[in-house]
């Protein structure tokens, strides 16, 4: 088996990520992969519904997506790899969110940044005890992309500010409160679940198998999360959470104060702007605004090789301070690309 199989079995379309010893991190082909499935499968009447999951990876359904080469190539002065890169996975995100038949995902473990826009655009979102889902792009100098925004922001109360600029792990509860699941089932019955469906194509069986939510931590702070992350921009969050004395605000800012101050700033005003947005269309062509400037204008380079290549987790971003973020520069990073605009 390659990095992906997508093949058909009985009534299903199946997408399986096997990329085990790289958390099956999203690679450019395997989105081109994946994109190419949903084309052919939209308008086949042998596919009932699409099964995705990322069940080799016993630790992962995807931990987010491949950046050494994006690093490799922005390093070199080429930012029209990493361009060229988003604009073929958004493309594909959107193609599974406007995927005209049911998507049943499988989310276990690690389901980060890409993985989000593989496994939660779908109709029927599952999880289970292990899961953890996260948007940790602010970490590394981006915004939550891949449609990741509209979830954000579709989410309720400000959770969406909150969870975008922390990066907290949901469990399954949370992610089911959060809007970024829908279904909590173990994980032993995952097998027989994706059996009938293969064999019957028909989705009712997520529903039949299905077991009620747990138990979710943020919805108990919600009220806190709201009053905190109401502000208009980073800036008055930030004053918020100082003055706020909560269990709940200390730990974020200290999330918080690791993050790249830029992509923070960025991200509130990114999901204040979608908030009331229908199309995944609009989420994505903003965050490209974002993307596709982030290694020259951005943090993205200098996060990447931070986290990921020397690891010393001591980013040197643009910004000293979670204050120190001019409105200015955020609105330009939003700004319309004119000729260069991520189109579908």
């Amino acid at each position: 088996m390659s990095d992906i199989d997508c093949r058909i079995e009985g009534r299903a379309g199946r997408i399986t990520l096997n990329r085990p010893k790289a958390l099956n991190a999203l690679t450019w082909e395997m989105c081109l992969e994946i994109d190419k499935a949903l084309t052919q499968w939209a308008d086949d009447p042998a596919v009932a519904l699409l099964i995705i999951d990322g069940l080799p990876c016993e630790k992962a359904f995807c931990a987010g997506g491949d950046l050494t080469e994006m690093y490799a190539t922005g390093k070199a002065g080429d930012y029209g790899y990493g361009q060229r890169f988003w604009q073929d996975e958004y493309r594909m995100n959107a193609r599974m969110f406007n995927f005209p038949k049911p998507v049943v995902t499988f989310l276990h473990g690690f389901v980060m940044g890409g993985g989000v826009g593989v496994g939660c655009h779908g109709s029927h979102r599952i999880v289970c005890d292990d899961t953890r889902v996260a948007m940790p792009e602010c970490k590394v100098g981006l915004v939550p992309d891949v449609g990741g925004s509209l979830i954000l922001a579709r989410a309720p109360g400000r959770l969406g500010e909150y969870l975008g600029v922390t990066a907290t792990r949901m469990g399954p509860g949370d992610a089911i409160h959060a809007g970024f699941a829908d279904y909590h089932l173990p994980r032993d019955g995952w097998t027989g679940l994706i059996a009938a469906l293969s064999e019957t194509g028909d989705v009712a069986e997520v529903d039949a198998a299905a077991g009620p939510a747990p138990a979710s931590k943020l919805a108990g702070l919600q009220g806190e999360i709201d009053a905190a992350f109401g502000g208009e921009g980073l800036r008055d969050i930030v004053n918020r959470l100082e003055v706020t004395s909560s269990g709940m605000a200390s730990d974020a800012l200290k999330a918080m104060q690791g993050n790249s101050p830029i992509s923070m700033a960025c991200t509130i005003e990114l999901i204040h702007r979608v908030r009331g947005k229908e199309r995944i269309e609009a989420a994505l062509e903003l965050e490209y605004r974002f993307t596709s400037q982030s290694m020259e204008k951005g943090d993205f380079l200098e996060g990447i090789r931070a986290l990921i290549i020397d690891k010393d987790n001591a980013p040197r971003w643009r910004h000293d301070g979670l204050k120190s973020v001019p409105m200015v520069e955020v609105s330009s990073l939003l700004m319309p690309r004119g000729p260069q605009k991520l189109t579908f």
